[in-house]
């Protein structure tokens, strides 16, 4: 399944809300040498209850707003 993400790096806190076709999720981590999208795909996979393994970000990689596959 492909999702839509907004990311909000450098939060005080780390959740994951719902929006319209897309989720926002807000990381601790900054938005630097990957750090971000590192702790996205630990997030995204506890919220879908899967291995990080199975979470790629597909598009968007150095940007906000990302396509990332998740597989069941």
């Amino acid at each position: 399944m492909r999702v839509k993400v907004r990311v909000k790096p450098g939060a005080k806190q780390v959740k994951v809300e719902e929006s319209g076709d897309a989720l926002v999720v807000w990381v601790r981590s900054p938005a630097r040498e990957g750090k971000a999208n590192g702790e996205l795909i630990e997030v995204l996979a506890e919220y879908f209850g899967v291995p990080k393994s199975r979470v790629k970000i597909v598009r968007g990689h150095r940007g906000r707003d990302k396509l990332v596959e998740v597989e069941k």
